[in-house]
């Protein structure tokens, strides 16, 4: 087999899969590891895969921090599907915690309820959505205001949510990586997703599919305290068996 056809043997395995360790490719070629990761490399320089812990993984897994504006111009149909979706678990009388980013402001636009429901949100786009709806009791919370998300961080608003309890978290995160757990771009913002979390009988995160194995710069928790997970058709179904194995609910909304 030429370096060539190597070469493209183990795109199409990886296309297939997501990622792949080295060893298992060298098992499929018939080749020493030594090739395997000569041929890595080429491929990473070229700018088709990269390399992370002995494996070849298709997508970049380190996720930019980026404003709002551009984010939602990202995957607009599939976040628009999942705050559709995740609106259903909403309940009468219900009081739930919104953190911020582009698919909490999509749920948000979907809130309509018909009896009480109690909303704290560190996202000031959510707020301002909830606010003319009389049905809805809003909490803002205060702090220090990201200028790239529009939401608040920092000790005030971790300690206003100390003295809350709330049936669910809707939380939205930059990545999902099975190994490192679920992430963001910013450290506050990580801090108040986890005091979040403390204050919530359940955790519903909610990512299209571009937000697995990626990895954010500040990890917020790991993939075992999340409770449900609301995202798109294109997820990998491996990496939707691997996340039912640890037994969290995946739900995935057609386009």
């Amino acid at each position: 087999m030429t370096k060539e056809e190597r070469h493209s043997e183990i795109m199409d395995n990886l296309l297939k899969q997501g990622s792949i360790q080295v060893t298992e490719l060298a098992n499929i070629l018939q080749v020493s590891s030594v090739t395997i990761r000569k041929d890595l490399t080429d491929l990473e320089k070229e700018g088709k895969l990269y390399r992370s812990h002995g494996k070849a993984i298709l997508i970049n897994p380190f996720t930019n921090n980026r404003t709002v504006t551009e984010k939602e111009k990202l995957n607009m149909d599939e976040k628009r599907l999942i705050g559709m979706e995740a609106a259903k678990l909403i309940t009468p009388n219900d009081s739930i915690v919104l953190a911020s980013g582009t698919t909490i402001h999509a749920l948000a636009r979907n809130i309509h309820p018909e009896s009480r429901l109690t909303v704290v949100t560190a996202s000031l786009q959510v707020a301002e959505d909830l606010a003319p709806l009389d049905t809805i009791d809003l909490i803002q919370l205060g702090g220090l205001v990201r200028h790239t998300s529009l939401s608040v961080v920092g000790k005030y608003a971790e300690m206003i949510l100390s003295g809350f309890s709330f049936s669910k978290l809707f939380l939205g995160v930059d990545g999902i990586d099975l190994e490192f757990g679920i992430s963001t771009t910013d450290m506050r913002e990580a801090e108040i997703n986890r005091a979040m979390m403390q204050t919530a009988q359940k955790t519903i995160v909610l990512a299209d599919s571009t937000k697995f194995g990626r990895r954010g710069f500040a990890k917020i928790s790991n993939i075992e305290d999340v409770d449900m997970i609301i995202t798109d058709s294109r997820l990998p179904e491996t990496t939707r068996q691997q996340i039912e194995a640890i037994g969290i609910d995946i739900v995935t909304v057609e386009e």
